[in-house]
């Protein structure tokens, strides 16, 4: 046949929309003469074929000839007769094609059907355009080309159709109510023809009336049916799982405009999806569902809320505030129950890990979520002052005390990293320096230090954090342990040359009282080869250190003591209290609690602890009559000379490391001492720079230099003191004006 080939647009063609098969033709090799019967007489042989193209029957007339006619008439200047001819038969066969539809039955059953007679026309529309353009394409390449206000033979058929068809009243409205149903029925599940809505709905773009007569009512009907089942399903089911439905819509919906839907619909189309099923129920997902998904750990569900609520205008600041809300909640609950004292720490370490997982894994690591969690961290953690810190430094001593098998050295590091995170977050900085400076002392002084390199790793994160002046006393801590070694040594060698040498090996620890925590002076009553020692090593020492006092220290005091059981030679490393009630045992069988502390001269409440410590615990080498674990002064105690135990040295001295409530109050108390001493100090400063300065400004400029959380009325009394104290004196004309003293 003369069909060879198909093209989407003919060179040479302005540019307009075409689709289909065109046909090309050789060139005639001779032009007959024409006459005016020729040119009736082609119009009709024309005409046929068009008719019978469009009635779907065999073209009598060969389509070279028939093309050669359409040339041979614009060649004689018939273009715009034969133009105007050709327009009236297509628009006399598309005007027949109307009545087909409105005698089509409404019935909602026969919407179907009716939407494929529909596409039927317009697929057969389509093709009968082409095969005449085909046949007039000299025409359409001449004269209508050259016209440019004559549209060409492909949009004229497009016009028609639209006019004479589309643009009907009726017949439009159950096209696009028709469509309409069939996308209903694909929501609910149901499965329909797409090819047919892609094809009606392509029908619908190319003839431009998609907008106006298909998405606005498309985009009311999804509005209104997404409204609807926001409302059902937000009652109905709980949070993960409407989550999960929000995100099958959001994909059938793409789905359907990669289907059938114009591209230009996809936008209002989702933001339409989103507004109904999210931004209208956006409090009550939050309320109803964020705490429960946090509580359960559910990150994939946590992971798609932050995708879905990072589309809606205002999902993600709305979504910021509830988890705030929730670690203040969830983080202010373990911090301001003193039941939960003990577990305080891991459970802050805990919840910050899970915070920290949730932010990488579900909220894409947004910065904003990150410096939320800390403002929450950091405001929850302080509103109970001075217990968080205190109890930060006593889990740091757990983890750096010898005898702590729970961690390798990898994982201690990890640990206190951990630990210095939550830290930062504490305002009163000062109270835990006073207990980890306690802790770290009997560390150093009882030898339960599990790691020196561990010691030296938190000395150094805390300076990195705090500054060389936070840490300066505990570092010179170290400083005296290492140079108390050195001295040993020399003690050793000096005692060495003695003529009288003792056959005990004392050790001693020289302290600079500016370092250490102040310990509350105890005279005890030492025995003589003890006193005698301890008067060795004064000579010594003072003949290398002139003018140095020396005020010794028993409380932290501890010995080896070498015993003989029923079993066998034992040793027991005790305390230096349990030293002296150990060694009263050498003179007697039976001792009382009164000959105990009359003979040893500790203090009452001490000595109950070093009783206890030694008849009431595991290792049980005193008798206690009459039995009990409270020690009362009428009790008797005896050695216990059937005591067993399957080491041969034995720690008795764990007594040391426990911590007193007198030593937590006297802690608190020289914290809060320190407070004051340093209130006043920052006062003098300013006012000796400022000279005069109105109370709220000089208030304003203690907040700025003051490192710890401390109340207005303080400030207050730390100001009366010092004008009672002359550094400082109220103006007398205005009382909120104070002036500095010199």
């Amino acid at each position: 046949d003369e069909l060879l080939a198909i093209k989407r647009k003919t060179a040479g063609c302005r540019s307009r929309k075409f689709q289909g098969q065109l046909l090309k033709f050789s060139r005639p090799t001779h032009t007959p003469k024409l006459t005016d019967s020729y040119t009736e007489d082609t119009w009709m042989k024309l005409r046929d074929a068009v008719s019978a193209i469009q009635n779907s029957t065999s073209i009598k007339y060969n389509l070279e000839e028939l093309y050669q006619a359409v040339e041979n008439l614009c060649s004689y200047k018939v273009s715009p007769v034969l133009y105007k001819q050709l327009r009236q038969v297509c628009e006399d066969h598309v005007q027949a094609q109307i009545h087909q539809f409105r005698e089509y039955p409404s019935s909602s059953l026969d919407s179907l059907l009716f939407l494929k007679r529909m596409n039927r026309c317009w697929q057969d529309h389509c093709s009968q355009t082409i095969m005449i353009r085909s046949i007039f394409l000299f025409l359409d390449r001449t004269y209508i080309l050259q016209n440019s206000l004559l549209p060409s033979i492909w949009d004229t058929g497009l016009e028609l159709f639209r006019t004479h068809i589309v643009s009907d009243g009726a017949v439009q409205s159950r096209t696009v109510e028709g469509i309409l149903e069939q996308i209903e029925r694909e929501r609910n599940g149901e499965t329909v023809d797409r090819s047919l809505l892609r094809s009606l709905l392509g029908m619908l773009s190319d003839l431009q009336v998609y907008k106006d007569s298909f998405e606005q009512r498309f985009l009311t009907e999804t509005n209104r049916l997404y409204a609807a089942e926001g409302q059902r399903l937000m009652q109905e089911r709980d949070v993960p799982e409407y989550l999960h439905h929000v995100a099958r819509r959001l994909e059938e919906e793409n789905d359907r405009v990669i289907s059938y839907l114009d591209q230009s619909t996809q936008k209002p189309l989702i933001t339409t999806v989103e507004k109904q099923l999210l931004g209208e129920h956006l409090n009550a997902i939050l309320q109803k569902g964020l705490w429960m998904l946090l509580d359960e750990n559910r990150v994939c569900e946590l992971m798609l809320l932050y995708e879905l609520l990072n589309k809606v205008k205002g999902g993600l600041t709305a979504l910021l505030q509830a988890w705030r809300d929730y670690i203040k909640s969830f983080g202010g609950e373990i911090v301001s129950s003193p039941e939960k004292d003990k577990e305080m720490v891991q459970e802050l370490l805990d919840f910050k890990d899970k915070m920290d997982h949730v932010t990488q894994r579900c909220f894409q690591r947004n910065d904003t979520f990150i410096n939320a969690m800390k403002e929450a961290f950091e405001s929850f953690i302080n509103k109970r002052p001075n217990k968080p810190a205190e109890l930060i430094a006593k889990y740091v001593d757990s983890k750096l005390r010898a005898g702590n098998k729970e961690a390798t050295e990898e994982e201690l590091e990890r640990i206190l990293d951990k630990i210095m995170i939550i830290f930062r977050f504490i305002h009163g900085k000062d109270v835990f320096e006073a207990f980890y400076k306690k802790d770290l002392a009997k560390r150093l002084l009882v030898g339960k230090s599990a790691s020196v390199d561990a010691e030296k790793s938190m000395l150094s994160k805390l300076k990195h954090e705090c500054g060389a002046a936070f840490t300066s006393k505990l570092e010179g801590m170290f400083k005296d342990m290492e140079l108390s070694k050195d001295i040993m040594i020399q003690f050793k060698q000096y005692m060495q040359n003695q003529s009288d040498p003792s056959n005990i090996e004392l050790t001693v620890n020289i302290l600079t009282m500016g370092y250490w925590p102040s310990y509350t002076p105890m005279d005890v009553h030492l025995p003589a080869e003890m006193v005698k020692l301890q008067e060795v090593f004064k000579l010594f020492y003072l003949g290398k250190h002139s003018g140095r006092k020396l005020q010794w220290q028993p409380t932290l005091g501890h010995a080896v003591l070498k015993t003989e059981f029923k079993e066998g030679k034992k040793e027991l490393q005790v305390s230096l209290f349990q030293t002296l009630v150990l060694l009263m045992f050498n003179e007697s069988d039976e001792c009382s609690v009164e000959e105990i502390r009359a003979a040893t001269g500790i203090e009452d409440g001490e000595l109950k602890r070093t009783l206890q410590s030694l008849a009431c615990g595991k290792a049980r080498v005193l008798n206690k009559m009459p039995r009990g674990k409270d020690v009362e002064d009428a009790d008797c105690f005896h050695f216990n000379s059937d005591f067993r135990h399957k080491l041969f040295r034995i720690k008795i001295n764990q007594i040391q490391m426990k911590e007193t409530v007198e030593e937590q109050v006297s802690t608190t108390e020289r914290v809060f001492q320190d407070r004051q001493y340093q209130i006043d100090a920052a006062v003098v400063r300013i006012m000796k720079m400022r000279k005069t300065l109105s109370h709220n400004l000089l208030v304003s400029e203690l907040y700025n230099q003051l490192k710890f959380p401390v109340k207005p009325a303080d400030l207050k009394k730390r100001i009366e003191s010092l004008i009672d104290r002359d550094y400082m004196e109220r103006d007398k004309e205005n009382p909120n004006q104070y002036h500095y003293v010199a």
